[in-house]
């Protein structure tokens, strides 16, 4: 059984893609009564997702054609709510913000999506919908790479006077304008991490210092790599994030700076080719596959999964739930900036929203459209 203070309809549009790099179409789907422990959100908008294109475009993960496409941010408002399980406090008419995956069901690119309610973060005041639908997936993503793949803690909450074992061991982010770079460079400076390298277009140093970078080195320059090894020293760097994951982009860069004992963890998948108008992507998922022989001996690639988050049982009943909205509320971090795309129907601000990723038209922001139809 489910509460609603409306009737829900029993089918809704959807966005499809019918095959690789075809254009997308709308679809009718069914709109899902919430089982135990689940809400169903009326999706306002949603934050697009270089894993849309990854599949879109290359078939990353697609079991079969044609499939319902969205998974980024969502943020919306609930308005069914299961009368059972652990809604973790949620009711109908609250503002909220997901990042869910896994089944259709959850698609953000849908007119209302069933999800378990520990996927589910309330939007703290003073923020937009807009604005909220482009935190939960990459804020999740830097708590799961810090934490599983870096090995660094984050512990919640923050013990009185706690300090990292590594509070001044030097973290690289390459790609730190990125989404997912702009989160860590909030998270770890929160929790007392206080050597923090931002590698991006020189155009972002400002911002990203005020974001907690301590030292910005300009990834277009000739010779940044051999800058970035004399500004570490002998010390070198034990940790690199990849917010990008291209092999000759960012990779082939790394592996001159990595050393024997560096973590570096990759966004994955990782980009051999990008894909374009004309051309098709590839990936690469096993980071065994990528430059073997470039890295120095004892280098630790770990390819960042994040759905594989949910393992973590304290993460998965409290980071959508607990964190990322105290976050939010206590302005420890802030959501991204974010470029709306327009357009007079669902279709064409999806298909506009794809177009804009393939030609990678955003640095600095994220793409941001509406979802419902009034």
């Amino acid at each position: 059984m489910s509460t609603t203070t409306a009737q829900l309809p029993s089918t809704q549009s959807a966005v499809a893609a019918p095959a690789r790099r075809a254009r997308l179409t709308l679809t009718t789907v069914p709109v899902h009564t919430p089982a135990p422990g689940e809400v169903v959100i009326r999706v306002e908008w949603c934050a697009s997702s270089p894993l849309d294109l990854h599949k879109a475009d290359g078939g990353l993960v697609v079991p079969s054609w044609p499939f319902v496409v969205g998974t980024g941010g969502v943020a919306g408002t609930v308005v069914s709510t299961a009368s059972e399980g652990d809604l973790k406090g949620l009711g109908v008419g609250d503002s909220v913000i997901s990042f869910a995956w896994g089944s259709e069901k959850m698609a953000n690119t849908q007119q209302y999506l069933t999800v378990p309610a520990y996927l589910v973060s309330r939007i703290p005041e003073g923020i937009s919908k807009p604005a909220a639908s482009t935190v939960s997936v990459n804020l999740v993503t830097v708590f799961h790479t810090v934490t599983k793949d870096l090995g660094l803690g984050l512990p919640w909450p923050i013990p009185s006077g706690w300090t990292p074992k590594v509070a001044d061991a030097a973290i690289l982010i390459w790609g730190a304008s990125s989404s997912v770079g702009m989160y860590v460079l909030q998270v770890l400076r929160h929790w007392g991490y206080r050597n923090l390298i931002a590698v991006s277009s020189g155009r972002h140093h400002d911002s990203l210092k005020d974001l907690g970078a301590t030292a910005c080195f300009d990834y277009t320059k000739p010779g940044v790599e051999a800058a970035i090894v004399k500004h570490l020293g002998a010390a070198g760097v034990p940790y690199i994030i990849d917010c990008i994951g291209s092999v000759e982009g960012t990779l082939r860069p790394l592996s001159k700076i990595a050393h024997d004992g560096t973590r570096v963890a990759i966004m994955l998948p990782m980009i051999i080719r990008d894909a374009t108008e004309e051309e098709e992507p590839l990936y690469e998922s096993d980071t065994a596959n990528v430059l073997p022989g470039e890295w120095a001996d004892g280098v630790v690639l770990r390819g960042v999964r994040t759905h594989f988050y949910l393992e973590n049982e304290f993460f998965k009943e409290r980071l959508q739930s607990e964190i990322v909205p105290a976050l939010l509320a206590q302005g420890i971090v802030k959501p991204n900036n974010y470029r709306l795309v327009e357009g007079v129907s669902l279709l064409e601000r999806a298909q506009k929203a794809l177009d804009m990723l393939r030609q990678r038209a955003a640095s600095g922001e994220r793409l941001v459209w509406g979802v419902a139809e009034e």
